[in-house]
């Protein structure tokens, strides 16, 4: 397995939400050995925030009957399912806006609140509400950051000293998106409707309109470990240094299962567990330049040749959606 290059700030259990991601220290797992540290050109370095989505109908569900079992289609189209591309709960919308007045509040940089340059989002229903809730109405597509400027989070310094701020875009990827199949939640609506819904957000990198990836057969360990891999690649390619991902739990386990070899025990397995929702894990992605100015070729539905990209764990975890 190739060398780890994220890390994660170990986390505190002070039952605070987020008290993984106070503060701006970050663990690496490169260098020279025995000397427990990494240094990395910092033209090389962006920070990515990962969140997992706030709950959703289909936790709800999972929760309440014990199983995964509600999830199947049964006898109908997975698309005429009352959990097909799940919703958020009410809940999921309180969890949303807690950690969007956590964020309001948290320093980063030279402001007191943390502010991101792109917010990268999952087409499933489930995220879209995430990311509106938790950054709230994102820049229209096409439109400059000095014609769309709001205030500061209220209560801030800034805020006082009437500082504008501009909204991150929000940009749709498929890549981010759950892994796919076997479970109806997973499926998603066509492009069309949900951009009727989110009219702001930025659907322009989409490439197909109906779901062609989902089927009654779950997306294979390897595949989901492929794009994940790749989706690091094309966030390398970005210009922004501060993104958000709005993302899913599998999708998450799939990546970060592919790092952290070379890290402490604590420390990997603060990077590998399995996310909470409406979780936000911070990390630092650096380049190692190898990859660097290769194209990213738009998602496709798979092939039937098998992969050779080896994950350690292909264990499925029971309610994890």
């Amino acid at each position: 397995m190739a060398t780890s290059f994220l890390g994660l700030k170990k986390s505190v259990s002070s039952g605070a939400l987020n008290a993984a991601m106070e503060g701006d220290g970050f663990e690496y797992s490169l260098g020279p050995p025995d000397s427990g540290f990494s240094i990395f050109l910092a033209d090389r370095t962006k920070k990515i925030h990962f969140i997992r989505h706030a709950e959703g109908y289909h936790n709800v569900a999972t929760k309440e009957t014990g199983s995964n079992d509600c999830l199947l289609r049964g006898n109908e189209p997975a698309s005429a399912h009352h959990l097909y591309d799940s919703r958020l709960t009410a809940k999921g919308i309180r969890q949303a806006e807690q950690l969007r007045a956590h964020l309001a509040t948290r320093p980063s940089g030279a402001r007191s609140f943390t502010a991101f340059d792109l917010v990268v989002v999952s087409p499933l229903t489930r995220t879209c509400e995430t990311a509106l809730h938790v950054f709230g109405q994102p820049r229209e597509p096409g439109k400059p950051a000095f014609l769309n400027q709001v205030d500061a989070p209220t209560n801030s310094p800034e805020y006082a000293a009437g500082v504008k701020v501009a909204p991150p875009r929000f940009l749709v990827r498929e890549e981010c998106r759950e892994r796919w199949g076997h479970y109806v939640c997973d499926g998603r609506r066509s492009i069309t409707e949900i951009a009727a819904e989110f009219p702001n957000f930025d659907f322009s990198e989409m490439v197909h309109d109906k779901d062609v990836f989902y089927t009654d057969e779950r997306e294979s360990d390897e595949h989901c470990c492929e794009r994940a891999v790749k989706f690091l690649q094309w966030l390398n390619s970005r210009p922004e240094k501060c993104i958000a991902v709005v993302t899913h739990s599998s999708f998450l386990r799939h990546l970060f299962g592919q790092f952290g070899d070379t890290l402490k025990a604590d420390d990997r397995d603060d990077l590998q567990r399995l996310a909470g929702n409406c979780e936000l894990r911070s990390v630092v992605l650096c380049s190692h330049g190898v990859k660097d100015g290769k194209k990213v070729d738009p998602l496709m539905p798979p092939s039937a040749n098998p992969s050779t990209v080896r994950m350690e764990s292909t264990y499925e975890q029971p309610l994890s959606i």
